[in-house]
């Protein structure tokens, strides 16, 4: 998912054992229909800088769709902040759209509660096939083995953004290929008077974001093959101090950067403050706050040592935005439609273009416009070296426990108190405690 914005917290509180036997969309008896042919409903997630930029957007674009099929589309943008909240009471309620947007990583989660249209073989027939979609991809759009709960709209991955000037004026080369050689270069940065490296501390998918990818780089995941939570093991306790200790024992990482968890990283590396961000597709964001595209350079995200590649040099999570559909949608047909609409070359190319994404259509990525040198870091990390985050229907608390464990060992961070192995080891624990039984 995407994290520009304020992560989704406290919307797992809801129940997804209640959502489970709940339905989507306008119909409280469960199933679908063609009542309403001539009319959809769209929830989108906030893409670009604003509401009112996404709104700019989308709209032509929904026009188009209007007069190609006869469908108006009755669009609503919705903050992050409440977009996972909006969507598990709409499966509890059954009152919700009938085409809506989720972060890829709650996909499993939500194909939990069984209120989204599976994207079966016959399904997929309608909108072109599976196989018009980048295989990383599909690996998150729900859990293994099961038809997928959603279409894959835009991808994302993460990369180190890092200010030219800044870097130039401390005598640094170029970007850290590994965390030893950020953490040296974060010190050089330093004492020239800047600050080193952004983070939201406060932000819990960011928290979730880097710590997965932590941990994999340890050769460590946070469930076990059989989808049970493993949050204290050797490698992840590794991963998770190595994250926050960037703030605690390293200090690139301000410590006012642990109450970060609205851009603020992001505005801050855009206005010169701060050398270097980790984010998830971030030019369309610099842009919208005045940060020319020749003052900073994008690289991979660092690894532990060597290149980025598969396994251990894994340096980012399958970031990105999906299309699902309830499937008790009034317009299973329009919906389906605009689905294919909505992922099609054309308007894979105008779409992410505006967002500066990647298309997940192959044929898509074809684009000039994604041949730029910032775009084939990003491309190149989808296809080598990303990996997806756990596809387990307990995935969102995951977000929600260990997000919150680390913001509060940043905010511990913060204050000058130690984060150690046990310090570590004890709120992931605690974390792991408040997951569902299983």
């Amino acid at each position: 998912m995407r994290s520009i914005r304020a992560a989704a917290v406290g919307a797992v509180t809801l129940s997804l054992a209640l959502a489970a036997s709940a339905c989507g969309g306008g119909s409280p008896t469960g199933g679908g229909s063609d009542d309403s042919p001539k009319t959809l409903t769209y929830w989108a997630s906030n893409q670009g800088a604003g509401i009112e930029v996404d709104k700019k957007v989308l709209q032509p674009e929904l026009d188009t769709f209007r007069r190609q099929t006869g469908i108006t589309v009755k669009l609503e943008v919705v903050p992050w902040s409440d977009l996972l909240n909006r969507i598990l009471t709409a499966t509890t309620s059954g009152q919700g759209p009938d085409v809506l947007n989720i972060g890829n990583t709650w996909s499993a989660s939500l194909q939990a509660t069984g209120a989204l249209l599976p994207w079966d073989t016959k399904n997929f027939a309608t909108i072109g096939g599976r196989d018009r979609f980048v295989a990383s991809a599909l690996g998150s759009t729900g859990v293994q083995g099961k038809d997928p709960a959603a279409v894959p709209l835009y991808s994302l991955a993460y990369a180190l953004y890092y200010n030219k000037k800044i870097f130039a004026d401390a005598g640094i080369a170029g970007p850290p290929a590994t965390w030893d050689q950020l953490v040296a270069d974060a010190q050089k940065i330093r004492q020239r008077g800047k600050q080193a490296l952004g983070a939201e501390g406060s932000n819990l998918s960011e928290n979730i974001h880097h710590v997965f990818v932590f941990a994999k780089q340890h050769g460590a995941d946070f469930f076990t093959a059989d989808g049970k939570p493993d949050f204290t093991n050797d490698g992840v306790v590794a991963a998770v101090q190595q994250y926050v200790g960037l703030m605690a024992k390293d200090k690139a990482i301000p410590t006012g950067n642990a109450e970060y968890a609205q851009n603020q990283s992001v505005s801050d590396f855009a206005k010169g403050r701060t050398a270097m961000l980790l984010w998830q597709s971030a030019s369309a964001n610099l842009a919208s706050q005045g940060m020319p595209e020749d003052e900073y350079g994008i690289a991979p995200v660092p690894v532990q040592s060597g290149t980025p590649g598969p396994g251990t040099q894994v340096n980012s999570m399958v970031a990105g935005i999906n299309l699902a559909v309830f499937k008790n949608s009034h317009n299973l047909d329009g919906a389906r439609k605009f689905v294919k609409f909505m992922t099609g070359d054309e308007e894979q190319k105008i779409l992410n273009k505006a967002y500066t994404s990647i298309p997940p259509v192959t044929s898509a990525q074809s684009d000039p416009a994604f041949n730029t040198p910032a775009n084939a870091v990003l491309k190149d990390t989808l296809a080598r070296s990303a990996a997806a985050l756990p596809q387990v229907p307990d995935e969102s608390q995951f977000e929600t426990t260990v997000g919150t464990a680390v913001k509060g060992l940043f905010a511990d961070a913060a204050a000058g108190r130690a984060v150690t192995t046990a310090s570590v080891k004890a709120a992931l624990g605690k974390a792991q405690q408040q997951m569902p039984a299983t």
